[in-house]
């Protein structure tokens, strides 16, 4: 039951006609030497941290539940890096990726997935529920569609307080059928929040392709247009793309505006979860994916084309990330788990 993307497919080609007729492209968000190499460090720690992910999973050491983001590497880090200190950001349980995009140190995030007392969520909360106010990440939440409300209540915080901070909030296209979106929708209209709302379309939500499940599956975005919510469909697989468009989304919300809606077309390469074998679409759309709209492999031939880093270098950057998460994971595994005491902690929190 192969799906195919039009819009990822149409953008994909113009790309790659583009690059053949006028040698290195040039990035619609300017992006500099140090701004390439920066996404393509971060969507490989993504990537390396999910694949050492999976392999504990398989291996018995993470329990539960566990949504790996490979593949959807550009959404994150290009939405990160169009933010600013004291912007808030709160997802679903396909989270991790988010996690580390803002910061978070890759040891906490394993050792939580492994349930251990150095985890951020003291090993309590697992692979969909984790938190750092510090880095302004509230949460991995495993009930669909939840954070969307507490997205806006973040940004109606903001908009109480008097600053000029935003809140990201993301959410599939399966979350997009929620009621409670559409009620978010409508009271961060009508009082103007500084609220950017993410659809990340990966086109399966769990496990059904979208036209089958959702009308009009092939723009989401369109959906806000009721609520006087302005909209931009992106290519998400590309982080030139996703960060010009987050640049957009967040001076509209820093000015006052109200909420804007940004549907990123991507592409998760792995099932719903480490349980889903993933039968409903077929192994030749996955490997089309990978070859030809992979995100880190776009800004490797960019660097590499445009002579602002050597395979040499970015083998080194491998290597170091590799290392990064070989010693999370290693931390992970020895850490001791949390006390029975630790079940009556976190109760409550001084406000």
């Amino acid at each position: 039951m192969a799906v195919k993307s039009a819009y990822i497919a149409k953008k994909g080609e113009k790309s790659q006609k583009a690059e053949k007729a006028s040698g290195p492209p040039l990035s619609n968000s300017g992006f500099t030497k140090d701004q390439e190499l920066a996404a393509y460090r971060d969507m490989l720690l993504i990537r390396r941290f999910e694949e050492k992910a999976g392999q504990l999973y398989g291996m018995g050491f993470i329990g539960g539940f566990c949504h790996l983001y490979i593949g959807q590497e550009a959404v994150v880090v290009g939405l990160q890096m169009a933010q600013k200190e004291g912007d808030q950001v709160i997802t679903s349980y396909r989270d991790h990726g988010h996690m580390l995009a803002c910061g978070m140190d890759p040891r906490g995030v394993m050792a939580e997935l492994t349930g251990r007392r150095g985890g951020y969520s003291r090993g309590k909360g697992g692979s969909m529920h984790m938190f750092s106010r510090e880095k302004q990440f509230f949460g991995g939440h495993g009930i669909v569609g939840a954070q969307v409300p507490l997205g806006a209540g973040l940004a109606f915080a903001n908009k109480y307080r008097g600053n000029d901070h935003v809140s990201v909030t993301y959410f599939g296209d399966g979350a997009a059928n929620q009621g409670q979106v559409y009620e978010t929708f409508n009271m961060a209209s009508i009082w103007k929040l500084p609220c950017i709302f993410v659809i990340e379309n990966n086109r399966y939500a769990m496990g059904t392709a979208a036209p089958r499940s959702t009308a009009l599956s092939d723009k989401l975005s369109a959906r806000g247009e009721a609520f006087g919510i302005p909209a931009e469909q992106v290519d998400g697989m590309d982080v030139r793309a996703v960060k010009d468009a987050a640049d957009k989304a967040v001076a509209h919300c820093r000015s006052g505006a109200g909420p804007y809606i940004l549907e990123m077309m991507t592409y998760r390469y792995r099932g719903h979860s480490m349980s889903d074998p993933a039968k409903y679409r077929a192994k030749e759309e996955v490997q089309k994916m990978r070859e030809e709209h992979d995100p880190i492999e776009q800004v490797k031939a960019r660097v590499i084309r445009a002579n602002m880093a050597s395979e040499d270098d970015l083998k080194k950057i491998d290597a170091d990330i590799r290392a990064i998460v070989t010693e999370a994971a290693e931390f992970a595994q020895s850490d001791p788990e949390p006390d029975a005491a630790e079940l009556y902690t976190d109760i409550y929190v001084n406000a």
